[in-house]
């Protein structure tokens, strides 16, 4: 799957589309990790963006990363690290997906996740539609 893909061009222009919406909306996205955690309560979901058909946010369930890891021959074992040691009120995780690739985004925030989460003040369906609008207009296929 992941085995024979180019790098470079078209198939990874998505990855630094993603960099540049991230760098650009950090304390949003710090906001919308935040509440992600705290609506997903103990699950153990991690907050993703699939670029595919258009790019929205999911839920990536531990035990499909876990599925993917092993299809993978251990790949991503190190992402799966990360997600495991993820302090949320601390830091934002999350797995970028296009293009039968992944991407591990992670980033301290400053404020951290919950401030930004308070002052930010919208409803976490609201954030998700903004951010969602702001993909749309900043990453293309």
């Amino acid at each position: 799957m992941f085995g024979n893909l180019k790098l470079d061009g078209k198939e990874n222009n998505w990855r630094h589309q993603l960099n540049k919406f991230v760098k650009a909306n950090q304390r949003e996205l710090a906001a919308l990790s935040w509440g992600f955690s705290l609506i997903k309560g103990d699950s153990q979901d991690t907050l993703g963006i699939d670029i595919k058909p258009t790019p929205h946010f999911i839920a990536c369930p531990k035990a499909d990363l876990e599925k993917l890891n092993q299809n993978v021959n251990d790949h991503i074992q190190e992402i799966l690290g990360v997600i495991d040691g993820h302090q949320a009120d601390k830091e934002v995780v999350i797995i970028g997906i296009g293009n039968s690739q992944i991407k591990l985004i992670q980033f301290q925030s400053e404020p951290p996740p919950p401030i930004c989460y308070q002052e930010i003040a919208a409803e976490f369906d609201a954030l998700v539609e903004l951010l969602e609008q702001r993909m749309l207009e900043q990453i293309q296929e």
